[in-house]
């Protein structure tokens, strides 16, 4: 981002200082720094992630968004990047690798898998979609999606970085609801505790029928 990004509009900069100083908000600056130090955490799950290695090589070269440290540990990371199909198996770590992330987070479904199921949706052990257990912030479509269409999230994920406020964020308010996820239990199919009411509810009406 150049100077004349930073600048505010509502405010004129006479031109012999125009290259020698700029006027911005707290909320541009601050943002303008996340956006260009995002830290994807470094897992994969399927053929999306051979896409996403791809990308963080040197054709691609995501250090243009300074993007290219991939940790290996989710509470260094601020972005994960969910790449291929999600299993019921695989759900749980999923969960808990999100709930260990430090805020402010965000996560990319990169592919069809990670967002609806794609070709295995409904399938026996598959989630149709990581965002019945996690936020998304990102969809990516495509199976698998090119370099081209990573950068092309990673870039919207930027973009609502720099429109997010300091004031409106719920990691700095006091007493705000940063309750962790719920880890999914994995039986003979997967349950969200979250549902757990509802499925005895469901159970008694079923007994009583």
């Amino acid at each position: 981002m150049d100077s004349n990004e930073l600048n505010s509009p509502g405010f004129d900069i006479p031109p012999e200082i125009k290259g020698q100083i700029a006027i911005t908000s707290l909320d541009r600056i601050y943002n303008w720094g996340r956006s260009a130090s995002v830290w994807p955490l470094m897992f994969g799950l399927a053929c999306c992630a051979i896409e996403m290695i791809c990308t963080a090589a040197s054709r691609f070269d995501l250090a243009r968004f300074g993007m290219e440290i991939m940790r290996p540990s989710p509470r260094q990371s601020d972005l994960m990047i969910v790449s291929g199909t999600v299993t019921k198996k695989m759900m749980p770590t999923i969960v808990r690798l999100y709930n260990q992330m430090p805020e402010p987070k965000y996560v990319l479904a990169m592919g069809a898998c990670a967002s609806g199921g794609g070709p295995f949706k409904e399938g026996y052990n598959v989630v149709s979609g990581v965002d019945r257990f996690i936020p998304v912030d990102v969809y990516v479509p495509g199976c698998p999606p090119t370099p081209q269409a990573l950068l092309n999230g990673l870039m919207k994920v930027q973009e609502k970085i720099r429109g997010e406020s300091i004031k409106n964020s719920r990691w700095y308010k006091k007493g705000s609801d940063l309750a962790e996820i719920p880890i999914p239990i994995l039986g003979p199919d997967l349950i969200d505790p979250r549902k757990l009411d509802l499925i005895k509810n469901e159970a008694k009406l079923q007994e009583q029928a």
